[in-house]
């Protein structure tokens, strides 16, 4: 059996916030609208976090930082990755179709895109992509779905069809970081 060594802190190459701030960013912007557990909130900011994206919107009654219940689950998160708040998600979404941002709204609807068939076109004129998130009970506002340029959903194959929405916005981020790194 092969041993592997766990890395030390000091040698995983971790960038300092000031690093983070200056870095080049993965052009995805996380919008959260309704976002009721503070805990999912700072789950979303650490995996914002870890796939350097270009920052978080919190609408409605998303909390914001400062917050200690916040901080539980981002571990400093909410300090690196630049973060707004709006009243409305529908204001934050046309915000960024102004930006020329792509936006899905990730909510199980008809005509839907499956996650893994998710296709970016590097050549088009989006400045960058941006994912909405919904409340946990109610999911994306319809309004919102409306806006949204397209859907995504995770196929799903249990008994349940709903994901926690941090788990959510943790596998779409991977999947945005994959096809705009890797691919």
């Amino acid at each position: 059996m092969q041993m592997h060594r766990k890395l030390r802190t000091i040698e995983m190459n971790r960038l300092s916030i000031n690093e983070f701030k200056e870095a080049k960013k993965l052009p995805l912007v996380v919008v959260l609208d309704d976002v009721r557990s503070l805990y999912n909130v700072g789950s979303v900011f650490r995996s914002g976090d870890a796939f350097r994206i270009e920052g978080i919107y919190l609408c409605g009654i998303t909390a914001t930082p400062p917050n200690a219940e916040i901080h539980k689950t981002a571990l400093g998160g909410e300090d690196s990755v630049a973060w707004r708040y709006f009243s409305r998600a529908e204001d934050a979404v046309t915000e960024l179709q102004s930006h020329d941002y792509f936006v899905y709204s990730i909510e199980q609807v008809e005509g839907s895109i499956k996650l893994q068939d998710l296709t970016i076109d590097k050549t088009s004129q989006a400045k960058g992509y941006a994912v909405v998130f919904g409340n946990e009970v109610k999911g994306v506002k319809q309004e919102v779905v409306n806006m949204s340029d397209g859907c995504l959903e995770i196929p799903q194959f249990g008994t349940k069809h709903s994901l926690n929405v941090s788990t959510t916005a943790g596998i779409v981020m991977w999947e945005f970081t994959r096809k705009l790194l890797f691919e």
